[in-house]
């Protein structure tokens, strides 16, 4: 007899579900109200996070000579095609082993009397120390821009606010990423200068693009209509399977972007939807981290892997776990036996930026290959609610399982 299929699907990372409710607007106080998570009253709002780094490095390209860009070897593409936008030269900074972190010595090397930004990321709600990435780019005059696009509501271990530890932050509203307006983006910078020529170029970089609205207001509703287990098997898991098929891991993850950034003003209604949503935000982060405290020994204690926790003092933020096999054919059979049983186990960027076909043409010929071997070795598992014990303990027995046949 036929097993009768599944039809949930747990996401890949824990987004904050819309209600109905959230849907008749109101008044946008978005950047208010996601302040005590920002740090900023009058952070920025923008069409997404990319747009966000786009206009930050506008700025400084309109203040500065300095045309390099050093960005992780292993972060989101659209970082690399946010800085080839706006005309600048990217540098690649390899990672520490076995983390996405940038290595001091690496960066070191990439830095020069041309870097005029630095751009380090928090990934998977995990903020890094970015002492030593500040000092040695204050040293070397270059503004340090930190990607939070995935840890908004994380603080560092001196309870500076995740953004906010280098001279401007972001953060993204994109789908799935805690608070959502399906698209949507937030800038924040530590100093009101900043801040005020951040929203003079703003002003000049995000027109007013009535199409594009409407496109992403309809998105934003098949967000709340979808975004919820039963949904996610046709809007998520099916193009997931369809692209697996065809061996296509980047579209798989959704790795795949065009070189064409959309550059709009974040309507007032999404903005109201994400201000009514974000009143729930607080304890939708609790509850995430509560069960990420529960079940992160469960993950620990699997011998083979080692998941990437805060470190010490540190208060990150919990969408999903990420986690590093011993080696890449263990991954690779973790993800055989995983990828597709609908259970929220992913990867976060299939490649090293220098390993993206797509990108060639855009990136330099820097060797990188600790972020190489970490885009080979790691894996994601959902935080999502939505996961519950008993789908959790399949992930862990059959996590057990695969590391048991290592050599």
């Amino acid at each position: 007899m036929r097993r009768k299929t599944d039809a949930r699907e747990i996401p890949p990372t824990a987004g904050l579900p819309l209600r109905l409710g959230d849907l008749r607007g109101g008044q946008p106080a978005l950047a208010q109200v996601l302040a005590p998570y920002s740090g900023c009253e009058d952070a920025l709002l923008t069409c997404s996070g990319t747009a966000a780094l786009v206009v930050a490095l506008r700025m400084l390209a309109q203040r500065s000579e300095r045309r390099e860009v050093i960005v992780p070897a292993y972060t989101c593409p659209l970082v690399a095609i946010a800085v080839a936008h706006c005309g600048l030269r990217l540098r690649l900074c390899d990672t520490q082993p076995g983390h996405f972190a940038m290595d001091p010595d690496a960066l070191h090397a990439q830095l020069g009397p041309q870097t005029l930004a630095v751009i380090p990321a928090h990934l998977g709600g995990r903020p890094v120390d970015l002492g030593t990435v500040c000092d040695m780019a204050l040293a070397a005059g270059a503004t340090v821009i930190e990607d939070a696009a995935q840890s908004l509501g994380a603080r560092h271990a001196d309870g500076t606010p995740s953004g906010l530890a280098g001279d401007i932050g972001l953060f993204s509203l994109a789908a799935g990423k805690g608070l959502s307006t399906y698209e949507g983006g937030l800038l924040v910078a530590r100093t009101p200068q900043t801040r005020e020529a951040l929203r003079e170029t703003a002003q000049r970089e995000l027109p007013v693009r009535a199409g594009w609205e409407l496109r992403r207001s309809l998105e934003l509703l098949g967000y709340w209509a979808l975004y919820r287990p039963r949904g996610l098997r046709l809007a998520y898991g099916a193009p997931l399977r369809r692209a697996l098929r065809r061996d296509d891991p980047v579209g798989a993850v959704g790795d795949r972007f065009s070189m064409r950034i959309p550059l709009h003003r974040l309507g007032r209604w999404r903005q109201a939807v994400a201000t009514r949503a974000a009143a729930r935000l607080p304890a939708f982060l609790e509850q995430t981290r509560a069960q990420a405290m529960r079940r992160l020994p469960r993950l620990a204690a699997i011998p083979g892997l080692r998941v990437l926790d805060d470190a010490s003092g540190a208060h990150g933020t919990w969408p999903f776990f990420l986690l590093v096999c011993e080696t890449a054919a263990m991954r690779d059979a973790v993800m055989r036996a995983l990828w597709t049983a609908g259970l929220g186990v992913s990867r976060l960027f299939i490649h090293a930026l220098s390993d993206y076909p797509d990108l060639r043409a855009i990136l330099p010929d820097d060797d990188c290959p600790q972020a190489r071997d970490f885009a080979a070795r790691s894996f994601t598992v959902s935080n999502s609610p939505w996961l519950r014990d008993d789908a959790f303990e399949r992930i862990v027995k059959t996590l057990e399982t695969v590391t048991a046949q290592r050599d």
